[in-house]
């Protein structure tokens, strides 16, 4: 199978525009003097959505410092996102100890926004939805892992927020990110979807899984179409990546070619798995199929990488 070229679609939360200047993160005293100056801007998050200021009709995630104290939970546990451009802006997110309906409440400027519905509506500017899924992924795993897990001490954040040290065993913990490939089998003019029960009625997608310990991209890719469809795939190409904060993990996209047609489906993974002809696909791309069967949206990786492949014929 020749090399596919990597999709150059713009799905959602690719493109984060932060400067990372990981390099610095251990200096305590570079990180303090940035939480504190002026320019700073905080990404405040409360029950696992991020806190927009929406008045006069703008959508604005990131807010001024006086803001991000009033409603941070606890200084110790700002992380440093980045610095934007042009003006090195420092950036950091913050969880807040008050509930949405508080925030709502205290201020009708402010709205707390569920990830997935901001990238749905496409309504935030270039990138910013990159930097919400480093954000969402890093609070998350703060939230999650706030004890040893050798000794089960508590442990405190440090780098930034991009590491947690055990201050009673030493133990060093370090922020998790899921590969999860996701692949489009195709077999000539045919392509492999399925339906999983966690999707919208008439909705057919992309198989995909967690890569396991020990196991190449390639490996998943076939492992996890022979579990889910029974099919055997050969040959695997890669073509994108997409950062999925829900809640942190990264899919890799493929491209796979079968060496077997006869699906013998998971019923315990898939609601249905089938062929599509390219032009039945290309039916359900534009919302047309006779029998309203649809394809993932184009927030979607697995969106990006149907219609690649239709639009290749």
């Amino acid at each position: 199978m020749k090399d596919l070229p990597q999709i150059g679609f713009d799905f959602a939360f690719k493109g984060n525009p932060l400067e990372r200047q990981s390099e610095h993160r251990g200096d305590a005293a570079w990180f303090e003097a940035h939480r504190r100056a002026a320019r700073a801007r905080f990404l405040l998050v409360s029950e696992g959505r991020p806190v927009l200021d929406v008045a006069d009709g703008r959508l604005d995630l990131l807010h001024e410092r006086a803001l991000g104290e009033e409603l941070a939970m606890r200084s110790d546990e700002t992380i440093l996102l980045g610095f934007r451009e042009p003006d090195a802006t420092p950036v950091f997110a913050v969880p807040v100890a008050r509930s949405v309906e508080e925030i709502e409440a205290a201020d009708a400027d402010l709205k707390a926004i569920d990830t997935r519905s901001l990238a749905v509506q496409g309504v935030l500017p270039p990138g910013y939805l990159g930097l919400l899924a480093q954000a969402s992924a890093l609070l998350h795993w703060h939230a999650t892992h706030r004890f040893c897990s050798r000794c089960g001490a508590a442990s405190t954040m440090t780098q930034g927020g991009y590491r947690r040290d055990c201050p009673s065993c030493g133990g060093l913990h370090f922020p998790r990110t899921d590969p999860v490939a996701i692949m489009l089998v195709t077999s000539g003019e045919r392509c492999l979807m399925g339906r999983p029960p966690r999707l919208p009625e008439g909705v057919f997608s992309t198989l995909a899984g967690f890569i396991e310990p020990g196991e190449t991209i390639e490996e998943a890719v076939r492992r996890e179409v022979m579990e889910e469809a029974g099919v055997h795939v050969g040959a695997v190409s890669y073509c994108a990546s997409q950062p999925w904060p829900f809640p942190a993990s990264l899919m890799i996209g493929c491209e796979g070619l079968a060496e077997s047609v006869e699906i013998r489906m998971d019923e315990t993974e898939l609601e249905a798995c089938r062929w599509f002809s390219r032009d039945e696909t290309l039916a359900m791309l534009e919302d047309r199929h006779p029998g309203g069967l649809k394809i993932p949206p184009s927030l979607s990786i697995a969106h990006w990488l149907i219609r690649s492949w239709v639009e290749r014929a």
